[in-house]
C-alpha cells in the first residue's frame, strides 16, 4: 500500500513500463534477437558479441526492452543515461568497475550465476574527442571573493577564524587585506581556515558533466567487459563510423516505429485498465499524432485524461499548430546554406522528414533566384523523395537521415551560394490544403468505389480504375436538363442496384445532395425497391417527367418526390 500512491503520481509512460520482454509492444523480431543475445551469456564463458546496440527512433521501446530483459534473466542494472556525466572517467569508474567485479550485483548467491547489465542510453550523443569542451568553464572565484560571499564582513571572518588583535596572526582590517590566494601565510594553518580553503579549492573545480571521450571509453568497455552491455541509439551509424568494433563485435538490433493498429489496441487496453474517461475518437487522434512513438502517445493520453469528457479532449490533442514551426524551418532551409539532421527535424517539428517535404516543394520556386538554381534544387528534392519512398516501402528508417540532409542542405546549397536575407514568408502547401478541403469528397468517392467493387466482385483498385469512370460517364446524361428517358431509367436502376445514397448520387451527378435530380433518382429507386399500392403508376417513366418539356420534376412534383424520399428513409 505504501507504493500505490507514489506510483499513481508517476506518468503513464513510467507507471506502465513493461516488466517482461513479452510485454513490450511491437518489434517481435527485435525482441527475439535480443533474447537470443542474452541467452548466449548464460551458456558459460564470454560470448563473441559482448555488447548489443539497440537502434531506432525515440519512444519505440528500446530502453523498456533492455530493462525488461534484465528482469527476465534476473540481472541487476547499472544504467547511465543522458542526464549523467558520461565522459571517459565516469564510464571507466562506474561501468568499467561493474563489468569486471561483482560488487554491484544483486540477488542471493544460490540463485544461479548473477550478472549486471550495463545500460548506456543515447550512446550516439557521446563525444569521442578528449579535447572537446562542450561549454565554457566558468572563471573560478578568488579566495577573497569566496570568503566575502561566505562571511559578508571582515569582522565575521576574523571571529570565525579566531583572529584577535592581541594575538598572532593579526586579524584582517579590510577585505583588500585578504589575499587572492592563501600562499604561506600563518593563518592558512588554522583549522577553521583550512576547512574554508578546502571548500574554496573544490568550488574552483567544477564537476565535469560533459561527454568528452565517452565513445573511446565505450569502445574499450565493449572489448574488455565481463558483463553484458546494451547501448541504445537513434542512429547507429555514429558508432559504426567511430570504430570498427561497433560494426563487427556487437549485435546490432533494429527497432521500428510501432504500427498504428498495435498502438491503438494498447492504448484502448490502458484506458480500460486505468479506468480513464476519454471521448470517442481520442485514441485514434493520439495514434495519428504519435507516429509510432509509444512514449509520446502515453504522454498525450496522460495529459487529456484529467479533462472532462467531450470536445475539449479532442481539441487539446489537435491544438498543436505546427504550421508556424514548418514555416520557420522552411524559411531557414531555403535562405541559408546549412544542414539539418534527421534528429534535429524531429526535435524542432516533432515530425518525420515526410512532413517537411510538401513545404519545401511548395516554397522552393518562390525562393529560387533563377531557373538554373530552381532545377538543381528540384533534383535534390527528387532524390530526397526517393529515399523517403524506399524507407516506407522497405521499412529502412535509416534513410530518413539521408532524406533530411537532402531536403535541407542539399536544396539550400542548390538554391543559394551563400546565406541571404529571407525573401518572403513560407506558404502552406496547396496540396495539403486541397487534400483537407476534399476529404469529404474523397470519402464519398471511396464509398462508391467500395459498393461497386462489392457488387461486381472487383478489388477496390480495379473498381476505382474501371467502374468509377464508367459510372461517371453513365450519369453524364441525367446531368443535362433535357435528357432521354432511357438514360434516366438506367441511372435509376444503377442507383437501386448499388444502393447509392443521396451524397453518392450527388457526387456522380456533380450536384448538391438536395438538388431535384438527386432527390428524384434516389426517391424513385427507393420506391421501386419495395412495390406497394400505386407502384405500377410510379414506375411509368412518363409520370416522372414534365409532359411539355420532358425535364426532371420541379415545383409540386419535387415536393412529392421528397415525401417519397422520407418514406424511403423511414423503412
Amino acid at each position: 500500500m505504501g507504493q500505490t500512491v507514489p506510483d499513481r503520481r508517476l506518468p503513464l509512460s513510467e507507471r506502465l513500463r513493461p516488466t517482461r520482454l513479452d510485454e513490450v509492444i511491437g518489434n517481435p523480431q527485435a525482441r527475439v534477437q535480443l533474447r537470443a543475445w542474452a541467452e548466449r551469456w548464460n551458456h558459460g564463458g564470454l560470448p563473441a558479441q559482448r555488447a548489443a546496440v539497440l537502434s531506432g527512433p525515440p519512444g519505440v521501446g528500446k530502453t523498456s526492452a533492455a530493462l525488461a530483459l534484465a528482469a527476465d534473466f534476473g540481472w541487476s542494472v547499472v544504467e547511465m543515461n543522458a542526464s549523467d556525466a558520461r565522459n571517459e572517467r565516469a564510464i571507466d569508474q562506474v561501468a568499467g568497475r561493474a563489468s569486471i567485479t561483482h560488487t554491484l550485483l544483486e540477488g542471493s548467491p544460490g540463485h544461479g550465476r548473477q550478472r549486471a547489465l550495463i545500460l548506456l542510453d543515447e550512446a550516439d550523443s557521446l563525444s569521442g574527442r578528449l579535447a572537446e569542451t562542450p561549454r565554457a568553464t566558468p572563471t573560478p572565484l578568488s579566495l577573497r571573493e569566496f570568503l566575502q560571499g561566505r562571511y559578508g564582513t571582515v569582522d565575521a571572518l576574523n571571529t570565525a577564524w579566531g583572529l584577535r588583535p592581541d594575538a598572532r596572526p593579526a586579524p584582517f582590517e579590510t577585505w583588500e587585506a585578504v589575499p587572492r590566494s592563501p600562499g604561506n601565510n600563518a593563518w592558512a594553518r588554522r583549522p577553521p581556515a583550512r576547512r574554508d580553503l578546502d571548500d574554496w579549492r573544490e568550488s574552483g573545480r567544477p564537476r565535469d558533466s560533459s561527454d568528452r571521450g565517452g565513445l573511446g571509453a565505450i569502445t574499450r568497455l565493449v572489448r574488455s567487459t565481463h558483463q553484458p552491455v546494451l547501448l541504445t541509439v537513434n542512429d547507429d551509424r555514429i558508432l559504426t563510423r567511430y570504430s570498427a568494433v561497433f560494426r563487427t563485435s556487437v549485435a546490432r538490433i533494429r527497432f521500428y516505429p510501432i504500427r498504428d493498429r498495435e498502438l491503438a489496441t494498447r492504448l484502448s487496453a490502458i484506458v480500460d485498465q486505468e479506468k480513464l474517461e476519454v471521448a470517442a475518437g481520442v485514441v485514434d487522434a493520439i495514434v495519428r499524432r504519435a507516429h509510432g512513438d509509444v512514449r509520446a502517445a502515453l504522454n498525450d493520453l496522460d495529459a487529456i485524461s484529467p479533462l472532462p469528457v467531450g470536445p475539449l479532449q479532442l481539441a487539446v490533442v489537435g491544438t498543436r499548430d505546427t504550421a508556424s514551426d514548418f514555416a520557420g524551418v522552411t524559411e531557414e532551409v531555403l535562405s541559408a546554406s546549412r544542414y539539418y539532421r534527421s534528429g534535429e527535424i524531429r526535435d524542432r517539428l516533432d515530425s518525420p522528414p515526410d512532413d517537411l517535404l510538401p513545404w519545401i516543394e511548395e516554397n522552393l520556386p518562390h525562393f529560387a533566384p533563377d531557373p538554373g538554381h530552381r532545377s538543381g534544387a528540384f533534383d535534390r528534392l527528387a532524390s530526397a523523395e526517393q529515399c523517403l519512398a524506399r524507407a516506407r516501402r522497405f521499412r529502412v528508417w535509416g534513410l530518413w537521415s539521408y532524406a533530411s540532409e537532402l531536403l535541407t542542405g542539399g536544396v539550400g546549397l542548390a538554391i543559394r551560394d551563400g546565406p541571404v536575407p529571407v525573401v518572403g514568408r513560407a506558404l502552406f502547401p496547396r496540396f495539403l490544403g486541397e487534400m483537407g478541403r476534399s476529404r469529404s469528397t474523397r470519402a464519398v468517392r471511396e464509398s462508391v468505389v467500395r459498393k461497386a467493387g462489392a457488387r461486381f466482385h472487383l478489388s477496390r483498385d480495379k473498381s476505382r480504375e474501371v467502374v468509377l469512370p464508367f459510372l461517371e460517364h453513365l450519369f453524364e446524361s441525367p446531368r443535362e436538363r433535357r435528357s432521354a428517358p432511357a438514360s434516366i431509367s438506367v441511372a435509376r436502376a444503377t442507383v437501386n442496384e448499388l444502393d447509392l445514397s443521396a451524397e453518392e448520387v450527388a457526387y456522380l451527378l456533380r450536384a448538391e445532395p438536395d438538388s431535384p435530380g438527386v432527390l428524384t433518382l434516389v426517391g424513385v429507386a427507393g420506391d421501386t425497391s419495395t412495390p406497394g399500392p400505386g407502384a405500377s403508376e410510379r414506375a411509368r417513366p412518363d409520370r416522372d417527367r414534365d409532359a411539355s418539356t420532358g425535364d426532371l420534376p420541379s415545383g409540386p412534383r419535387r415536393r412529392r418526390v421528397q415525401r417519397q424520399l422520407s418514406d424511403y428513409g423511414s423503412r
